[in-house]
């Protein structure tokens, strides 16, 4: 039975993980070896999570019989088998896995984002900046190194230096759990909350807009300035330079309406060699790639963040709108782009969509939030109290403790898998929402870069090992923290004691993780928005006066789009209609001729009508033609603002992010064109 749970988790977990990265990343355009490491990276950790609970009820089961001296048989956990043990022996291994991992995905990372054009010039790029990064461990291993040397009542033997190398490893990655962590448990149930307030989620997404826009239009300018110095070392570089293949490696990355401007430069011959031209180095064409690669994938992440944003808006403006809705039928502005499927018609009909919508969906949130606030309180008060074995405070150790005494193994199973889960939930949906300017940036549909991926991955690496000994800690399964003498965890076993270092183990390890009481209440009361509003960068929080200025220009952005597209709709609405009275039209004269193809003897009157019609078929045929015309045409939107009065007009000038608008009259690139 726990062999085949483990084999269902093993496939559920790489199921799992391959859903994230498809959602986040593109299998198409990016590198295979990306691909596999990060896929390999999340999947090692996440399986690692799944197989806790499991090394945690194998190892209660060993307890169990140890101190009763008996057979399995006489105890009642008849779904528990020796298949177990060994499973969970076999899939602890996999808990060293990420450690190669480590080292391995930082020099990839480093790799990817270089501009080099050989793989010798992007590996000395990426050794050197590793060297940089792992000066802090260096840094961290040598003071704890520093520490046993000098410490008389400690003698460093071979194990115990491995001991200093997963302490130095996993102090780093606690000091990182600690700071994700308070953040999640805080925001994660708050997020929810907000979630069924429409004009808190309409505000925001005004304000995101505004935000997005301001990116957007920075985005197009780097963009524009790096194709500009592409061109320039295009038409300097010609096909017979050394450096001319570097020059096509950096056109190949360029957007494809680039490519077909610049071309590739084939003049003449021309010697280059008598002539005084200042020509690019290779490390400057090497930084130019690299500017290359950034703004091209920069440029490409905002449109497609754009018009997700614009469909988000729409439907929270769509809910809105339908919330009095006295038919209770959902009603949308604009048609779904893609196909509807046959559940789509039957079953979530516009009926059911208005119930979720308008009625459901704001309760379910409010209700998922009430019991995330409640897991949330539960980890506080457990990870300030998990030292206390006499009596034992902590929450998690007390439901351990208590299914232990009841010899219920699937209780402590369900209940380690709840706990666990839920911590990572915390940690790992924080690193996805991190974003360190655009060095580090992690986007949905398929627009988050191979080196964000591969950072992503590196810090899971960092942070399951940690995650692991801190849950082991508030359950007291970890014999440093509950100072037994018993059977410890298969993944104790693998990872080592942290007993030959008391100033980590009985010091950092127990009271670092008190500070997420501080950084909860930071998170609370928004601390850290307020302090990036104070340095110039915007956030969202509601009552502020720049968040209003940004919400209403927001708004005015959304609604002006809505135009655009309501405008576009017409049009093909009206298009689609004047070619099916145009096919009518000609499927009825061409039957009339069918039907009048007989000839026969015209009257008087037909033939003095025939005359007449002879000097007046021009004129009639051309009035029908205008009238079509002016059928056709585009009614004007009189409420809309005049093209010259247009602030976002490209004929009048450019959005500045704090509504000041500089002329561009002249100038040929018009990077609001889609506004």
């Amino acid at each position: 039975m726990s062999g085949a749970a483990l084999g269902i988790e093993i496939v559920f977990v790489f199921f799992l993980a391959l859903f994230l990265l498809h959602r986040f990343g593109d299998f198409k355009k990016q590198h295979r070896l990306v691909l596999v490491a990060t896929l390999l990276a999340w999947c090692l950790c996440f399986l690692i999570v799944f197989c806790i609970p499991l090394d945690v009820s194998t190892t209660i089961y060993n307890r169990c019989i140890a101190r009763s001296a008996v057979t399995p048989a006489t105890i009642n956990v008849s779904q528990f088998s020796t298949t177990t043990k060994a499973a969970v022996t076999n899939t602890s291994s996999a808990d060293v896995a990420p450690n190669p991992l480590r080292i391995l995905l930082p020099f990839m990372q480093s790799y990817a984002r270089s501009g080099g054009f050989s793989i010798t010039g992007k590996i000395k790029t990426a050794l050197i900046e590793n060297a940089i990064y792992y000066g802090t461990y260096l840094l961290i291993f040598g003071a704890l190194l520093i520490y046993v040397a000098v410490n008389p009542n400690l003698h460093l033997e071979w194990y115990q230096l491995q001991t200093i190398g997963i302490a130095a490893a996993n102090t780093w990655g606690l000091f990182l759990l600690v700071l994700l962590l308070g953040y999640g448990l805080v925001e994660i149930p708050r997020s929810h909350w907000n979630g069924a307030k429409k004009g808190y989620l309409l505000m925001k997404t005004y304000f995101k807009a505004a935000k997005l826009m301001t990116e957007k239009a920075d985005a197009e300018e780097n963009l524009e300035d790096a194709m500009e110095e592409v061109r320039k070392v295009n038409e300097c570089i010609k096909y017979n330079h050394p450096l001319r293949k570097c020059v096509d490696t950096i056109l190949r990355k360029c957007p494809a309406e680039y490519q077909e401007k610049m071309g590739r430069n084939m003049d003449d011959y021309e010697d280059f060699e008598e002539k005084n031209i200042n020509y690019p180095s290779e490390k400057t064409l090497v930084k130019l790639h690299k500017q290359v690669i950034y703004a091209v994938q920069r440029h490409n992440r905002t449109q497609v963040q754009w018009r997700m944003l614009l469909e988000q808006a729409f439907h929270l403006e769509d809910v809105a709108k339908n919330e009095t809705s006295a038919t209770r039928q959902f009603v949308h502005t604009f048609p779904p782009q893609e196909p509807e499927s046959w559940i789509t018609k039957r079953v979530y009909t516009p009926s059911v969509e208005w119930y979720w919508e308008c009625l459901l969906r704001p309760w379910c949130s409010r209700i998922l939030a009430v019991i995330l606030a409640i897991f949330s309180a539960v980890v506080v008060w457990s990870e300030c109290t998990f030292f206390s074995t006499h009596p034992v405070l902590s929450l998690f150790a007390v439901f351990i403790q208590q299914a232990v005494r009841t010899y219920n193994y699937i209780y402590i199973e369900v209940a380690c898998f709840l706990t666990i889960f839920f911590l990572s939930i915390c940690v790992y949906s924080t690193v996805f929402r991190i974003r360190v300017f655009n060095y580090y940036y992690f986007a949905s549909h398929h627009q988050t870069d191979a080196y964000s991926l591969l950072f992503s991955g590196m810090l899971f690496c960092r942070l399951t090992p940690p995650l692991c000994l801190n849950f082991l800690g508030l359950t007291h399964m970890d014999g440093s923290i509950s100072h037994q003498n018993t059977e410890q965890t298969a993944y104790t076993s693998i990872m080592g004691s942290l007993k030959v270092l008391p100033l980590i183990a009985d010091g950092f390890y127990i009271y670092y993780p008190m500070l997420v009481v501080i950084l909860c209440i930071a998170t609370y009361f928004s601390l850290g928005t307020r302090c990036l509003n104070l340095l110039g960068f915007q956030q969202f929080m509601g009552d502020n006066d720049m968040t209003s200025d940004l919400t209403d220009e927001g708004k005015e952005l959304i609604r002006r789009e809505k135009r655009k597209r309501q405008r576009h709709e017409d049009g093909e609405t009206r298009r689609r209609e004047w070619k099916e009275r145009y096919a009518t039209n000609r499927e009825d004269t061409s039957r009339n001729r069918n039907v009048n193809s007989e000839p026969k003897e015209p009257t008087y009157t037909e033939m003095t009508t025939s005359r007449s019609s002879k000097y007046t078929r021009s004129n009639n045929r051309t009035e029908r033609d205008r009238i079509e015309l002016l059928q056709d045409a585009e009614p004007l939107d009189f409420n809309a603002e005049t093209f010259t009065d247009d602030p976002l007009d490209s004929e009048s000038g450019r959005y500045q992010p704090a509504g000041r608008y500089l002329s561009m009259s002249k100038s040929n690139s018009r990077i609001f064109d889609d506004v």
